[in-house]
Formats: C-alpha cells, structure tokens, sequence
C-alpha cells in the first residue's frame, strides 16, 4: 500500500534532520526542497528503505530562476511495488550549477543528468559521461536559461526563430 505523501516527507525528515530546507504539500504536485550535499543519500535511501522502495527514477529536469539567482533541479521518483510518489528539488547557484549525480542509484539517471547539463548547464558532479545529448558538442551556451539568446548562425547556417 502506498505512503501517503505527507509520510514519505517524514520519513525523510527523521532520516536527513537537517536537510529538508522547504516543504510545499498543499500544491497540485507537492514537493519539497533538499539541500544539495545530501542528494546521493537520499536517492540511495529511497530507493533502498523498505517502507518506500522507491526504484524508478521517471525524471529529472531544471528550472532556471534567474531573479533567485538559483537553478532548481527537480526529481521524480517512485516505487512500482508500493505506488508511493515523490518529488524532490534541489537549489543551486545559478553561477556555478554543481551537484552529485545520482546514476549510481537510478541508472536512467543518465541521460536525464545530461539533458539538464545540456539544457540549463547543471554540472553533475560524478558522472561517468556528462556531455550534450541533444545539443552539437561544439554549440555555444545552454538553452533553457533565461538569459539565453538564440545564435543567429550555426556552422554558416541561418536559425530560423519561429
């Protein structure tokens, strides 16, 4: 049977006592925010505690909020065997993205971690292989930050902005 969000959220507090920096359960998707250098052990922990076994990594994305001057990195993480859901984010500085990567626990952490390092320039420290995936090797820039502008050429060749 699965948990009940407001106790996956506790269960993690009583684990990690200092590491939830905000909570947000009355929200059409709650979540809650987690400090950077505890990212790898709570990944390992949810996957690995009984009461949770949360094994399927379905996403990690970003956002850039350029006014906070921090890049959230959001997970998505859930058991198949129990049904229990969470979602966790970490804030990190916009000037220097950085934190540990979780594909040791989520091997679909992969290629997640690397559209994020792709898209928003989050540097996921521990990678086996964080290069673009969907953008060329040699392109400038990452595009999902706010303050991104579209080049007007690409190897000699117009970008059309629709």
């Amino acid at each position: 049977m699965a948990l009940r969000r407001a106790e996956v959220h506790q269960l993690i507090k009583e684990r990690f006592p200092d590491a939830v920096v905000e909570e947000q359960l009355e929200v059409p998707d709650p979540f809650i925010v987690v400090r950077p250098e505890v990212v790898e052990d709570l990944a390992f922990f949810l996957r690995d505690d009984p009461r949770l076994r949360m094994g399927l990594l379905s996403a990690i994305t970003g956002v850039d909020y350029p006014s906070r001057s921090v890049i959230e990195v959001i997970y998505c993480v859930e058991s198949t065997v129990n049904g229990s859901r969470l979602i966790f984010k970490v804030a990190v500085p916009r000037n220097s993205p950085r934190v540990r990567t979780v594909e040791r626990v989520w091997r679909t952490a992969d290629w997640h971690e690397r559209e994020t390092f792709d898209l928003l320039g989050v540097q996921f420290e521990g990678h086996h292989n964080l290069a673009r995936i969907l953008c060329a090797e040699d392109w400038e820039g990452h595009p999902l930050r706010k303050d991104y502008v579209i080049p007007e050429t690409y190897r000699g060749i117009k970008n059309v902005v629709y």
